[in-house]
């Protein structure tokens, strides 16, 4: 299945989702980021949503323009996220703040060495941590990728693409 085929699958209440997702996978609507940060970006973002018509759809489209080292890191950075947007999601709301300060314990060797450049890693790890809803590390990867040259409207479209891989996922599996 294609993505054109997905978004012409869409019934008339998911029409918002069908042309947001024709919109996001191009340079022109998401403002600040390379095509291949678009790709990777919605890469991490579908493995994330673990439904397979889309992985294979996105991984399709996305296979003809990233490297097997951005296909690897996009699957590290939904993996490792699922770990760490648990784990300081929770954290965030625990009242003991001593938990809070002590070190996780937790390897997490793919962040410091992703394979890629640390800029994309982050960009992926920010748009994983949206649809996982962990506000402490939105605003540790949204800070990074900022202080990396990331433009505001980079980050933008980074988030944009989440929610709308996110919506996509969820209007294929209600459609």
């Amino acid at each position: 299945m294609s993505i054109k085929e997905i978004r012409s699958d869409f019934k008339e209440y998911a029409k918002d989702i069908k042309i947001n997702l024709g919109n996001i996978l191009t340079e022109e609507k998401s403002i600040g980021l390379s095509q291949n940060q678009i790709y990777g970006i919605a890469l991490a973002c579908v493995y994330t949503t673990r439904h397979e018509k889309l992985i294979e759809a996105i991984s399709k489209d996305a296979s003809a323009s990233l490297s097997e080292a951005e296909i690897y890191a996009a699957k590290a950075a939904s993996t490792i996220m699922a770990m760490n947007n648990v784990y300081y999601r929770a954290i965030h709301f625990v009242s003991d703040k001593e938990i809070a300060k002590a070190q996780s314990g937790m390897r997490m060797s793919v962040i410091g060495k992703p394979g890629i450049s640390h800029i994309d890693f982050e960009l992926y790890s920010l748009a994983v941590s949206a649809i996982n809803g962990c506000g402490y590390c939105i605003e540790s990867h949204a800070s990074k990728v900022a202080h990396d040259g990331i433009s505001r409207e980079g980050v933008q479209s980074t988030l944009r693409i989440a929610s709308v891989i996110n919506a996509t996922a969820q209007a294929m599996v209600i459609n």
